[in-house]
């Protein structure tokens, strides 16, 4: 184990907003630890409120997919930046957290400083360019993965992983079966439903406006339905309300996916980690994603190895939820997919049970913990 009086310093490298909250989390667990350590690397809000020093804020500029290629030269210039912090300063661990693309360069320099570096999140090298495992195997000391399957997959392929569960669901009640929903009350007319765009500026940008639409499809069809929003942030409201539809109405809240799906009967999710919270809080939903439709058919289809590409379906190995991915242009299949689901309020019951079921293996783990013991052990 580590020394007690000994100082040392761990860089974290989370390029998202998902990524951020896991590392935020994930540092208000080692500070528990009682060892001394300094925080510093690049994130977001929420690494900074939990105690790390940032040299850029990186969560509130994410990019995905077609997306990132108007981002490249910050991209190197800020890895031109971490490669010369781990050369000039004393680092003892590299964390990277999610962002395979970014994070691998990370890795690999602080594998040329000889820094032990663990991976936070695997990369999902399972649903597509599985060849990238050679990379993995070179630059990381240490895998610990989020999802059950994940373990054997790439300790099959040389790689010392950890199945540690999901961060986010770590505040969650310790019997998620209290949040079931039985929808013995329910009415179609009167349905509480969650819209959960994204955290990445993309994400909000390809998939805000048709949730909006299908929103006001239902309403027009029963007007006393209600609709939340939900954004990580402050600035993601403002960006929400600033593209607000002309007729649209809804309440926002802010960083509560867990805590809306809880009380929303059904939601909308853009596909990622959030669509994981919502199966712990046991709502029923459908999952959308967007891509470039030209590169989508021309490249995309053909690298994805995984019958299905959202999280909640690859984890039931069928599909437990509709998942509407990639969403091109119409709405129709959506709105009637999601009529039909709040039709049928046995349907919605037994759903909300199959979801936490399905969430329980994650939750158990107490990631951030677990995780904090990890990070512990190869500091010694």
């Amino acid at each position: 184990m580590p020394e007690k009086d000994k100082t040392y310093r761990i860089f974290i490298s989370a390029a998202e907003p998902s990524a951020d909250a896991h590392c935020g989390n994930l540092i208000a667990a080692l500070k528990k630890t009682g060892y001394n350590i300094d925080f510093v690397g690049v994130g977001g809000a929420k690494m900074a409120s939990a105690g790390c020093k940032l040299l850029e804020n990186t969560a509130a500029k994410a990019a995905m997919t077609y997306k990132a290629f108007g981002e490249v030269l910050r991209f190197y210039k800020l890895i031109n930046k971490i490669k010369h912090f781990l050369k000039s300063q004393k680092v003892d661990l590299v964390i990277v957290c999610d962002s395979p693309a970014f994070n691998f360069h990370v890795a690999k320099s602080a594998k040329k400083c000889g820094i032990k570096t663990l991976f936070y999140v695997a990369p999902q090298l399972w649903a597509w360019a599985a060849w990238r495992i050679k990379k993995l195997k070179k630059c990381c000391d240490k895998l610990c993965c989020l999802l059950p399957f994940e373990k054997e997959w790439f300790s099959q392929r040389g790689v010392d992983t950890v199945f540690v569960g999901n961060p986010l669901l770590d505040e969650l009640p310790s019997d998620l079966n209290t949040g079931r929903k039985t929808y013995h009350d329910f009415k179609l007319k009167n349905a509480k439903i969650a819209l959960m765009p994204g955290s990445r500026l993309a994400e909000i940008e390809s998939l805000w406006r048709p949730m909006q639409q299908i929103a006001m499809r239902l309403r027009k069809k029963y007007p006393e339905i209600t609709f939340t929003a939900v954004a990580v942030d402050d600035k993601r409201v403002e960006v929400l309300k600033s593209t607000q539809l002309l007729g649209f109405r809804c309440k926002y809240d802010v960083g509560t996916v867990s805590d809306t799906a809880g009380r929303c009967d059904f939601s909308i999710v853009a596909s990622g980690s959030a669509t994981l919270q919502v199966a712990a809080a046991g709502c029923p939903m459908v999952i959308m994603y967007q891509s470039n439709k030209i590169l989508w058919h021309l490249v995309g289809r053909w690298l994805v190895k995984t019958k299905y590409l959202s999280l909640v379906n690859i984890l039931a190995g069928r599909e437990l939820v509709p998942e509407f991915m990639p969403y091109f242009s119409s709405i129709e299949p959506i709105v009637e997919r999601i009529e039909r689901l709040l039709e049928d309020k046995s349907g919605l019951s037994q759903l909300s049970s199959e979801l936490i079921k399905l969430a329980e293996p994650m939750h158990q783990a107490n990631a951030s913990e677990k995780t904090a013991q990890i990070v512990t052990e190869m500091l010694a």
